[in-house]
């Protein structure tokens, strides 16, 4: 979604990145309909396909926690940017209450099979949760419609921050900190 909107804009002789920050920076929240709004309790993982890299999750079992949901897609050129950084964030708060949990949904169909998702994550090198959503129950339940798109969700189970696309990584990074009541420079 995200590169298409790129090459929409350099089609159109607008500057990709000036279109891409445009939209980056619209009141995410409020996008679409049916979007999950910011202070709601957060929806559960539903409908998922295959857990890879643990065991089955639910918000419940992880009540307490900062729950960072990433939704992407491994053939996502957006999505294969922004791993690194979920790499860092859950490689430096793991131990201290953060659970990265990756919703694996499908815009291709090579994308839909568990063994192309499964070598996807080894040359990632993610080691954090991946729910596979091949029939979108857990991308429907949160509204969302953009790859890659982070919804951020407290120790009670709230929505309490979303970025779609790339960026906003130190902004990210600093409301988990927050959440997780970290306020020393090191982390």
């Amino acid at each position: 979604m995200l590169a298409r909107l790129k090459i929409a804009a350099v089609a159109f002789g607008l500057a990709a990145t000036a279109a891409f920050a445009a939209f980056a920076s619209t009141d995410e929240s409020a996008r679409g309909s049916g979007a999950l709004q910011t202070g709601a309790q957060a929806p559960n993982f539903t409908g998922i396909d295959a857990w890879l890299n643990s065991p089955p999750l639910d918000l419940k079992q992880l009540h307490g926690k900062v729950v960072l949901v990433d939704f992407w897609a491994f053939d996502c050129i957006n999505c294969a940017h922004t791993i690194p950084h979920l790499k860092a964030l859950d490689a430096r708060y793991r131990d201290k209450g953060l659970v990265v949990v990756g919703v694996h949904t499908p815009e291709y169909s090579i994308e839909r099979d568990t063994a192309n998702l499964k070598k996807a994550i080894r040359q990632y090198g993610i080691t954090y949760p991946v729910a596979q959503d091949n029939g979108y129950a857990t991308w429907n339940a949160y509204g969302n419609q953009y790859w890659p798109a982070i919804y951020l969700i407290d120790q009670n189970g709230k929505l309490v921050y979303t970025h779609f696309g790339e960026g906003n990584y130190a902004q990210t990074e600093q409301k988990i900190r927050d959440l997780l009541g970290i306020h020393d420079k090191q982390g």
